[in-house]
């Protein structure tokens, strides 16, 4: 535990240029008195670490120094080479650089580890698009994605349901969600302006303006995303039924609808009966929806309410046991 903080904390070094050691202790979940003796360990190692004092000060390694990557175990060098999405990062135009970088960090590792890539290449692959999504990435991804990397702000336009619309953004970052690209911008400028999301498919145009924009260092777009995407369901899902389930289709319903309203139904399940069925909401988008839903659970399900939902099963049942009826 302690070695693989101590190689953290040369590489941090590494990366930052400087650190105090609050920073360091922030960053390991440590205390300050930990890193304290582990700066103790470091020297004493032969690591070239210094403390400088004053206000810019904090820990620092030698000018040049650098460490091989002869610290990492085999489970961290495999993890290595699952970390990096060659897909996605091709269709954003960087390909040829996540396979460059992939030859430099096996060149970095010792003979002994020399085939993480090949153990991980044969045991994983990630294949992120959904099975009945459009084939190859959207036309002006690349154009997006370097606007991003270059903070440069574009002239976008985006197809709406009512019809083209024109906005100065500034893309700060790009989202892949179930084989489905979004761009996460700021429109209406630093001042004032609002983050909001755009599928990229639906971008008719980029034009770059030549102009960065000075990005929000306290914006996490992973953070953002998330809250949105919460928001959105709850938004979406805003009906609630009633309806009991067996144990089976307890543990059906996570496949038969969207996972935050089976987390909901599952929080929100009452004590099970004598049977082990529990009686609990469910969010939903509508009636029409659930009744599609609840179908996928057969048996294992009975809606209680509202009233014309639950009518509306039985008429499906009713016309299924017609249909499977013996002739």
């Amino acid at each position: 535990m302690r070695a693989a903080r101590l190689i953290s904390m040369v590489l941090l070094l590494q990366s930052r240029e400087a650190m105090t050691a609050a920073e360091l202790a922030r960053e390991l979940e440590v205390s300050e008195r930990t890193v304290y003796r582990d700066m103790e360990a470091l020297s004493a190692a032969g690591v070239p670490v210094y403390a400088e004092q004053g206000r810019r000060g904090g820990y620092r390694l030698v000018g040049g120094y650098r460490t091989r990557l002869t610290g990492l175990t085999r489970e961290e060098a495999e993890a290595l080479f699952l970390s990096g999405l060659p897909g996605p990062a091709g269709d954003m135009g960087r390909g040829d650089a996540v396979a460059a970088a992939e030859l430099k960090v096996l060149a970095a590792l010792p003979a002994s580890l020399r085939d993480a890539p090949a153990r991980a290449g044969q045991r994983f692959h990630l294949d992120a698009p959904g099975w009945f999504g459009e084939s190859g990435p959207p036309p002006l991804l690349r154009d997006l994605a370097r606007a991003v990397w270059a903070d440069e702000t574009v002239e976008l336009r985006y197809r709406r349901r009512d019809g083209e619309v024109a906005r100065t953004a500034e893309p700060y970052g790009l989202v892949l969600k179930n084989g489905t690209w979004y761009l996460v911008a700021r429109v209406g400028g630093a001042d004032g302006g609002t983050h909001r999301t755009y599928r990229v498919d639906r971008v008719t145009g980029v034009l770059p303006s030549g102009e960065r924009f000075d990005r929000d260092d306290g914006f996490d777009l992973a953070a953002h995303w998330r809250e949105r995407a919460d928001a959105f369901l709850r938004s979406m899902l805003r009906e609630e039924i009633t309806i009991r389930l067996s144990p089976a289709g307890m543990r059906l319903l996570r496949y038969a609808v969207e996972p935050y309203a089976a987390e909901r139904a599952a929080a929100d399940a009452g004590d099970p009966d004598a049977d082990g069925w529990v009686v609990t909401t469910l969010p939903v988008l509508s009636a029409v929806v659930a009744a599609s839903a609840m179908m996928r659970l057969g048996a294992e399900a009975e809606v209680l309410a509202p009233p014309e939902l639950r009518t509306a099963m039985a008429d499906r049942a009713a016309r299924l046991a017609k249909l499977y009826a013996p002739s």
